[in-house]
């Protein structure tokens, strides 16, 4: 699925909605904790408790994909085909994240069986919500936030704490697949966004700028370990 072309004078949805959503953006971004993992500075047991919290959220996607496919109204047919091509992609990729976990020396099975941290199970415990009480396009937001923040950084930390922490390759495919690699990905949410109607893009406006937070709230949580 593609956009269609925007005149270069004319903003696309996705740019507004990257400029109503910046000033939470950078709240997340400065997060100290966020500058660390970046220069390789975080400690092994810091990185395993960011693969954890990753686990028990993104074990979630698929269903969330699901929940809100199915209440899109037969007018957004489109948002529905989607959200089964996006369903396609995310398959199983909870189980990268506990692979990472092996490779770093962690206890897969015990993430497995564990339940979330606080943090993680209110941003899950929203996007449920947000998806059935309010509007199934809240998930872009969710989207948004949670892409968007890798496709940024995740390439980078992944290579400063390749090296400080001395791991493998093979410790650091969740965070390299939602990397640079993920461009297509990014291209084709933008596609989605670009096609939204006023009313909708507003929805999901609001919807990342809570996400956001809820985002940041797990990465302070992240900053006692």
């Amino acid at each position: 699925m593609t956009s269609t072309p925007q005149p270069a004078n004319l903003a696309t949805n996705f740019s507004l909605l990257c400029r109503q959503t910046d000033d939470e953006k950078i709240k997340l971004w400065q997060l100290p904790i966020i500058e660390q993992a970046l220069s390789g500075k975080l400690a092994l047991r810091t990185y395993l408790a960011f693969l954890r919290r990753a686990y028990h959220h993104v074990r979630h996607t698929v269903p969330l994909l699901m929940q809100a496919g199915a209440r899109f109204s037969s007018q957004d047919e489109w948002l529905r085909r989607a959200m089964a091509e996006y369903i396609e992609e995310e398959l199983g990729h909870e189980e990268w994240i506990l692979n990472d976990i092996a490779a770093c020396g962690g206890d897969a099975e015990s993430v497995r069986k564990s339940t979330p941290s606080f943090a993680v199970e209110m941003m899950v415990s929203y996007a449920y919500d947000s998806i059935n009480r309010i509007n199934p396009i809240c998930f872009l937001g969710m989207v948004h936030v949670l892409e968007g923040t890798s496709v940024a950084l995740a390439t980078q930390a992944a290579k400063s704490l390749k090296t400080s922490l001395n791991l493998p390759n093979k410790a650091f495919s969740y965070l390299i697949s939602h990397g640079d690699l993920d461009q297509g990905h990014q291209q084709f949410f933008e596609g989605l966004i670009n096609r939204l109607s006023d009313d909708q893009l507003q929805v999901v406006s609001n919807a990342c700028q809570k996400f956001y937070r809820l985002y940041r709230q797990v990465f302070e949580e992240l900053s006692c370990k």
